[in-house]
């Protein structure tokens, strides 16, 4: 029994082990590996994917009108109204001059006028099977249907604007959230050396203790910076799981590790007109400038009249597709209609549309000059801080030499153990000030990136 049980753990264990790598995440993903995934499985974009393609289909089903309506309609009824049942037989082309009641008709009788023909006010009941197609087709609407499909066009149009726009914003969030992995990385391992630090700091302080060369109160202070470097180490940690949880929504698929990168993001050169053909705002306002054009069109359509066509071919009998040619009939036709009076509506529709149509000018000229501005504010913000990268840089160096220095006349006992310890606070104030300052370079740099749409 103990042999059965035994194998059957071994079993589930053996089965756990191989089944393990089926939950494990991504390991060492690359930044190129990382965009293809975005582009494949971020939920958000696959949303705004559909709602481009239902775009394109209300744009196709715009067009569509030029080209008609055909109507298949098919009728079955069973009546004995006198009205139907006469109408029943003209529309089977059966009806007879015995339906009008001629068999009763006496031309003898002097009131044979007044008489009220039977067969015509009590016919029997009747079957009535009609199949009619129906034909209608737009001839002239003032350019209104062109218009209408120029619009949904370009609607289409704005939906791969918006999509691409989402886009642009999903790889700047997975570009951060690789450069944020790797600044939280090397903060982490900066970290590690100043605790390492501490800990050789604590162990001389211990030392000296015991020599008596120390007070109590000294290795309490060290120990107590400890505790505070080791809280600020295991926060950054949660922050990394933090950023690999982000990355892995944004990706759609579970990401254990990255191929780490440079923490300083290459910055881009900006060209004004490059900056006007590419940035998506301009490109959506110039397109709603087009919009707004179409939009006029449309209601100077109002003005015009219209006109259309339509055919209708079928047959009816009492049976259900009984004779049809021989029964069958058509009507055509062309209908025009002209409204001459809205009582100034659509005069108040057009101006409305013109004025519309200023004010996205506006809007056009003004996303063009705020555009540029965003981007020269951009570019001065790097500028800037790249001089604190490289000032905290230099003041991080200077700070770390300093507590070597510092801990070194504290073995001498020339300064005191909190002399020690600030010293060693202001080396984790400027990585600090360094990483904070990368990190808000980083952004500026994708948020350059995305107005260039340079991706």
């Amino acid at each position: 029994m103990l042999y059965l049980l035994g194998v059957f753990m071994m079993k589930k264990y053996l089965i756990f082990l191989f089944a393990l790598p089926l939950f494990a995440g991504l390991e060492n993903l690359q930044l190129q590996k990382a965009m293809e995934l975005l582009k494949e499985k971020n939920l958000e974009l696959k949303v705004s994917r559909f709602e481009a393609e239902m775009k394109k289909y209300e744009a196709k089903a715009a067009k569509g009108y030029h080209f008609g309506k055909l109507d298949a309609t098919v009728s079955g009824m069973h009546s004995n109204d006198a009205g139907n049942v006469f109408g029943f037989k003209l529309a089977s082309r059966e009806a007879t001059f015995g339906d009008f009641g001629a068999g009763e008709f006496d031309p003898s009788n002097p009131n044979v006028l007044s008489v009220q023909p039977y067969n015509l006010n009590y016919p029997e009941a009747r079957n009535h099977f009609q199949t009619k197609f129906s034909y209608m087709l737009p001839l002239y609407t003032g350019g209104k249907l062109t218009e209408y499909g120029r619009i949904t066009e370009s609607m289409h149009q704005m939906s791969l604007y918006d999509t691409k726009q989402l886009h642009n914003e999903k790889i700047f969030q997975t570009k951060k959230a690789f450069y944020d992995i790797s600044l939280v990385e090397n903060y982490i391992s900066n970290l590690s050396k100043i605790l390492q630090n501490i800990n050789h700091l604590e162990k001389i302080v211990s030392t000296m203790k015991t020599e008596g060369y120390a007070k109590n109160i000294d290795l309490l202070e060290v120990q107590a910076r400890k505790a505070e470097a080791l809280s600020m180490y295991n926060q950054a940690k949660l922050n990394r799981e933090l950023a690999y949880q982000f990355l892995s929504f944004l990706l759609n698929t579970e990401v254990s590790s990255i191929e780490k990168i440079s923490d300083m993001a290459a910055a881009p050169v900006v060209d004004q007109k490059r900056l006007e053909a590419k940035n998506i705002d301009i490109q959506k306002a110039l397109l709603g400038e087009k919009i707004a054009e179409m939009a006029v069109g449309v209601e100077e359509a109002n003005f015009l009249p219209t006109a259309g066509a339509f055919a209708e071919y079928g047959s009816a009998d009492d049976k259900f597709l009984n004779e049809f040619e021989q029964k069958d009939s058509y009507t055509v036709g062309v209908q025009v209609q002209w409204n001459l009076f809205s009582g100034g509506t659509d005069y108040a529709n057009l101006e409305k549309a013109k004025v519309n149509r200023l004010k996205v000018q506006s809007q056009v000229a003004l996303a063009k000059s705020g555009i540029s501005l965003q981007a020269k504010k951009l570019e001065t913000e790097i500028r800037s801080k790249d001089a604190d990268v490289k000032s905290y840089q230099k003041q991080l160096q200077f700070a770390r030499k300093v507590y070597e220095n510092y801990q070194g006349r504290y073995e001498e006992g020339m300064v005191s153990i909190s002399d020690v310890l600030i010293k060693q606070s202001k080396e984790l104030e400027m990585l600090l000030k360094l990483l904070t300052a990368k990190n808000e370079r980083n952004t500026k740099i994708f948020q350059l990136n995305s107005l260039l749409n340079n991706h």
